[in-house]
């Protein structure tokens, strides 16, 4: 991707930006399709991997002049005594390798200056008009 047009969508360089899905054109991640089971006493099944491009982040910086985004992961984990432990991981990543970005929601379109999109209407149906 562009590193200008990255600048203009996160916000600038050098600024933390909200949670993001950054696209990437590896398979960077390894995802399962569902949670593993293990059956007690028997056959032990478990989700197939599927390796993915799809990085998680919790909040990402573009270095713009290095060409790499900073992309944070906070895992939240109990340890054996209860308490509640965040840790966090770092990824680098190259701007060239980025394919593109999923956010929740459209607030990112004001910061392109793009408008809202239209919403979305349910189908609508005449009077007396036969559905089903």
């Amino acid at each position: 991707m562009d590193a200008g047009f990255l600048e203009r969508l996160l916000g600038g360089s050098r600024l933390w930006t909200g949670p993001c899905v950054v696209i990437l054109d590896a398979a960077f991640n390894v995802d399962s399709t569902g949670p593993d089971s293990i059956v007690t006493g028997g056959q032990k099944a478990y989700a197939p991997r599927v390796p993915t491009g799809r990085l998680e982040a919790d909040t990402v910086l573009l270095l713009k002049d290095e060409g790499v985004i900073l992309a944070i992961e906070q895992h939240h984990q109990k340890d054996g005594m209860g308490q509640m432990r965040v840790k966090q991981r770092l990824t680098v990543v190259d701007v060239r390798h980025v394919v593109g970005f999923e956010f929740d929601g459209a607030e990112p379109l004001a910061v392109l200056g793009v408008g809202a999109p239209p919403p979305v209407r349910d189908s609508e149906y005449r009077p007396g008009t036969l559905v089903g």
